[in-house]
């Protein structure tokens, strides 16, 4: 019973035998199962239509499943493919800020978290400047030092480099790599770019909605040579 235990403890993210569908439309999850260690930073592959970004969605309760079962997560944060749509406030501090507002913490403490989520991410020195004034890549590094602030424990990823520029694009992904080992954070990060499998602990890859592969991020990455995505 001990080991039972221990080992469920030391799962952060755990899927088994989801199903999910569309009103009335096709099939998208079917008999889904995962499972992300605690601690370690796990990619979900596949091409387009195989449900990845559906899963996530399932994972941070914005859709609900027909059948199976999704651990109850922890604190999370999910970071969009287009950081536009989830910043909202008009400079970086007010942003990272804005997460924390009904916590009940003073403003001394707020003040303090968004501090210290920004310097995590390299975006202290720009606590003060306009949203619209930021690259791409730093909208990111925004919205993942929101997570941060809130202390989340685990970080939702979908397609987060899609939109940025290659140095951009590796650049997040390594610091993302960066914290989740240095904050023992758990994070799951929808991706198409073979590269990015570099910095992974580990991969699923997802096939009709099914996870039909896993392990060994570099393995992956041969078998995925071989499939158009």
């Amino acid at each position: 019973m001990i080991d039972s235990i221990s080992t469920e403890d030391a799962i952060a993210i755990q899927v088994k035998d989801l199903d999910f569908r569309w009103y009335k439309g096709s099939t998208v999850l079917e008999s889904c199962s995962l499972d992300v260690p605690k601690g370690e930073f796990w990619m979900l592959l596949g091409t387009n239509g195989s449900g990845k970004s559906t899963l996530l969605k399932l994972l941070a309760g914005l859709l609900q499943p027909q059948s199976g079962f999704i651990k109850p997560l922890p604190m999370l944060g999910f970071v969009f493919q287009n950081p536009d749509h989830q910043l909202v406030m008009p400079t970086v501090g007010a942003d990272v800020a804005f997460g924390l507002a009904g916590s009940g913490l003073t403003t001394v403490q707020i003040r303090q978290r968004v501090d210290e989520a920004l310097d995590a991410v390299n975006l202290l020195p720009l606590i003060r400047r306009p949203i619209y004034a930021l690259s791409g890549g730093q909208k990111q590094r925004v919205a993942i030092a929101g997570a941060l602030a809130r202390h989340c424990e685990v970080l939702l990823l979908d397609e987060p480099t899609a939109l940025l520029d290659p140095d951009s694009q590796l650049e997040l992904v390594a610091q993302v790599q960066r914290l989740v080992k240095e904050r023992n954070l758990t994070a799951l990060w929808v991706t198409h770019r073979l590269d990015e499998l570099d910095y992974c602990d580990g991969a699923f890859l997802l096939e009709k909605g099914k996870v039909v592969d896993q392990g060994d991020p570099q393995r992956l990455r041969q078998r995925l040579m071989q499939i158009p995505m």
